[in-house]
This record gives structure tokens, C-alpha cells and sequence, in this order.
């Protein structure tokens, strides 16, 4: 795989805003389509947005729920470097301490969950569309400690690429992370980010805009 590419930037400018998100989009698509899906659909403001761009439009070859092999580590650690750039060049260009919602839908957010158990936990959240972890439990995979970081995670029961054995799979390891987990499956959903699933992005965004944890109850 070629060095990935320019990502886009989308809403306020990183020193103007109240939450920095980066969502990455999945296999055989673009910034430009997590625009149209996803982004373009969230109405909380005050969201600076960089979506970074895969060369070739995918960020590694390899089914997630394959075994992992040389070439596929090789292209995962890459892209998981480069996401990592990414992050610290937006949250550079920030000036400033703002919660950072990272996120993706299909393999974006099998390839943000992956980043989260090597480089998490960070102030703020993540959220993965059609998510899971990539490779087998026979594989060695990190792991981290994400210390009650908020994660939202989805799947369906009819999805092709994301089985509900692997979305499952993708829930304990987060339970295990010590992540508060909140897990959607929608029934017979497309391969897509349905509307339920952006409004729950919104949402979330929302609360971190305004200086909430995501998912915390109010007592009254």
C-alpha cells in the first residue's frame, strides 16, 4: 500500500472548536462519502471534523475477521501510524485542551478500535459503525486499559462484512477494557450509518460540547 493521503477538514476551524472528531471511513470509500453519510447529517455545533483518506481508499487489504498476517500487521500498523499523525496534528492545531471524539464506520471503525486498544484511552470518546476488532481471537492483539472511556459500538445482524460472532467479540474486549460500553444491533440494517446511529453520534458529540461525560444519568 502507497503513504495514505491529505485528510479533509470540515466545520470550525481546531482552535475555535469545542470538540475535535475524527472519523475515518471504511473499506473502498473516501472522506467525501462520511460526509454525505455521516457528517453532514450531525447538527451539534462548534465540531471541528478531520477525516483522514486511505491510499487506494482502503486501509488495509485483509477481511477484519481474518487471521492476521505479516502483510496485513504491516498494513494495519501503518495506517494505525498515520492516524496517529493525523491526531496529533489536529489536536496541535487546537492550541488548546478539548475533548476528541474518535469514530469511524465499517473498517474505519474496526481500524479506530484497533488504535483505542494501542494508543487509548483519550479525553473524550469513540464511536464504531459496524465495528469490531481486526483478526481472530488466536491472534495476538493490543490491549489496553480504557479506563471508562465512553464507546459506542453497532452492528446487524445482516451486515456482510461485521457477523454478529465478531461484533460480539468486539463488545467483550471492551468490556474487558474497562470501556462504558453502549452497544446497538439493528435487525435487518443495511451495510450503512442508519439515522438511529447519527443521531447517537450526535448526541454524544453534543454532551462533550457541553463539558458532559456521554451516557451519564442524571438523578432526579
Amino acid at each position: 500500500m502507497a503513504m495514505h493521503d491529505v485528510p479533509l477538514r470540515l466545520g470550525v476551524p481546531p482552535e475555535d472548536a469545542k470538540v475535535l472528531c475524527v472519523f475515518v471511513h471504511g473499506r473502498t470509500q473516501a472522506p467525501e462519502d462520511m460526509r454525505e453519510q455521516v457528517i453532514g447529517r450531525l447538527k451539534t455545533a462548534g465540531i471541528a471534523y478531520v477525516l483522514p483518506r486511505a491510499a487506494g481508499n482502503s486501509w488495509y487489504d485483509a477481511r477484519a475477521v481474518d487471521p492476521l498476517t505479516n502483510e496485513a500487521r504491516r498494513q494495519l500498523g501503518a495506517s494505525l501510524d498515520h492516524v496517529r499523525t493525523v491526531v496529533a496534528d489536529f489536536t496541535r492545531d487546537a492550541r488548546r485542551s478539548v475533548p476528541m471524539l474518535l469514530g469511524g464506520f465499517s473498517q474505519g471503525a474496526c481500524l479506530t478500535l484497533e488504535y483505542a486498544m494501542k494508543f487509548g484511552p483519550w479525553d473524550g470518546a469513540m464511536v464504531n459503525l459496524t465495528g469490531c476488532r481486526v483478526g481472530t481471537p488466536a491472534c495476538e492483539r493490543p490491549f489496553a486499559d480504557l479506563d471508562r472511556m465512553p464507546v459506542y459500538l453497532t452492528g446487524s445482524d445482516k451486515d456482510p462484512w461485521i457477523p454478529v460472532d465478531a461484533f460480539a467479540g468486539a463488545a467483550e474486549a471492551l468490556g474487558k477494557a474497562r470501556a462504558e460500553l453502549r452497544c446497538d444491533i439493528f435487525p435487518d440494517r443495511a451495510h450503512e450509518a442508519s439515522a438511529a446511529e447519527v443521531a447517537q453520534l450526535d448526541e454524544i458529540l453534543s454532551a462533550l460540547a457541553a463539558g458532559n461525560k456521554p451516557f451519564r444519568q442524571v438523578a432526579g
